[in-house]
C-alpha cells in the first residue's frame, strides 16, 4: 500500500510545484522550503528505519509536517489548487506522525 500512496503523493507534489512555477509564482523562499520538506521526508526514512531511532524520527517528522503546512499555505496563496494538492500529503504525514509518536512511546 505504501508504494501506490507515495506515488500519488509525489505526483501531487510535482503537479503542485509545477502549477506554481508555471504561474511564475515560485519565489526562492518557497522553492527552498519545498526542497527542505523533501529532504526531511527522505531523512525520516533513514532515521526511523535505517538508524532505528524513533525518538529522533519524531523530531524530523514534526518539522516535516510543519514545513508541509507552510509550503501548502504558500502554494495556496499563489495557486489555490497547488495548495490543495498538498492536503493528502499533510494528512498522510499527520497519520505517520501519530504512528511514529506511538512507536517511540512504546519503546521508551
Amino acid at each position: 500500500m505504501f508504494g501506490p500512496v507515495w506515488t500519488l503523493l509525489y505526483t501531487a507534489m510535482g503537479v503542485a510545484i509545477w502549477l506554481v512555477w508555471r504561474a511564475g509564482a515560485l519565489d526562492r523562499t518557497t522553492a527552498l522550503l519545498f526542497g527542505a520538506q523533501l529532504l526531511l521526508n527522505a531523512l525520516w526514512t533513514v532515521i526511523f528505519f535505517g538508524l532505528d531511532r524513533p525518538g529522533l524520527a519524531v523530531l524530523d517528522i514534526v518539522l516535516l509536517l510543519a514545513l508541509i503546512v507552510v509550503v501548502a499555505l504558500r502554494f495556496h496563496a499563489r495557486v489555490p489548487l497547488a495548495g490543495w494538492l498538498f492536503a493528502p500529503y499533510a494528512a498522510w504525514v499527520a497519520f505517520a506522525t501519530a504512528l511514529n509518536v506511538s512507536i517511540w512511546r512504546l519503546n521508551s
